[in-house]
């Protein structure tokens, strides 16, 4: 029996187009799925999950694709289309202030900031989501760890992070996952352009405890603050109510242990995560 590849939707979104291009352009250039794998160091299976927008492209493929396909920034523009709708509504507009934001301040009291985590992390904990499938997982992580890549560029923006000690205490992933997230977070301590603070158990209760918060400095000097829930979240663009977020930001970190103290909490923590197999930090 002959092989018929399946029908394609290409205007439906950005990513069933972006599964479009590939497909067109590698037939163009008389390529498998096998031999394309093999050019841009994939699998024939994420390829073809990719072509039929069943799986959200991993960020390294569609550098990799326009270097196969000479395309200049083609697939680049797509999935910076495509990565926005692996994320639900309410949080596009904040993701288009995140990209251009100066400095990105967190609060987050249960797990690592989205910026700030690992892979495995990441996966871990969106596994959690009963509602998602497994390609879903994936596509949220890919989408995820794509506002990354903002923090590898030339001038990448300054990141304070007050994590609550919770963070470093409640395991996600395994032993294995939790070392290698927290030795992330201590990397990024204090550096030039990135600062964590940890808002330790002794401190007692404050108004932000068991919520997330996120302030953004705009371009301009303006500021809005997102405030995020289990299931909703809120952009609070207005003078008033980024003022009100911000004045809240600022006692939690007069409150959080200061960076060194922080490296060291964070390093008595990963302790708790070693294992044989674990190599020295």
């Amino acid at each position: 029996m002959t092989f018929k590849p399946q029908a394609l939707t290409p205007y439906l979104s950005a990513r069933h187009y972006f599964g479009a291009e590939q497909r067109r352009h590698r037939e163009t250039a008389g390529l498998s799925l096998v031999q394309l794998a093999g050019i841009v160091n994939s699998s024939k299976s994420t390829l073809a999950r990719i072509e039929t927008a069943e799986l959200m492209p991993p960020p390294d493929l569609p550098d990799r694709l326009d270097a196969a396909f000479g395309t200049d920034k083609h697939f680049h523009g797509l999935y910076e289309l495509a990565k926005r709708e692996a994320h639900p509504d309410q949080y596009r507009r904040f993701m288009d202030f995140e990209a251009q934001a100066e400095v990105v301040e967190t609060f987050v009291a249960q797990a690592v900031p989205g910026l700030l985590q690992t892979k495995e992390y990441a996966h871990a904990q969106l596994s959690l989501r009963e509602e998602l499938t497994p390609e879903q997982v994936e596509e949220r992580v890919n989408a995820r760890l794509s506002r990354q890549d903002r923090l590898r560029s030339p001038e990448p923006p300054l990141r304070w992070a007050i994590i609550d000690e919770s963070v470093l205490r409640r395991q996600v992933g395994g032993r294995e996952c939790m070392f290698k997230q927290l030795a992330r977070l201590l990397e990024q301590v204090d550096t030039p352009d990135s600062k964590v603070q940890v808002m330790p158990f002794r401190a007692g209760p404050h108004y932000l405890l068991g919520g997330t918060v996120t302030l953004l400095t705009l371009p301009n000097s303006s500021t809005v603050a997102y405030e995020e829930g289990i299931e909703v979240g809120h952009l609070h663009e207005d003078r008033d109510s980024a003022r009100k977020w911000r004045r809240h930001y600022e006692v939690l970190r007069a409150n959080a242990l200061p960076l060194a103290a922080s490296a060291e909490l964070i390093r008595d923590a990963m302790e708790d995560y070693k294992s044989c197999s674990t190599p020295p930090s």
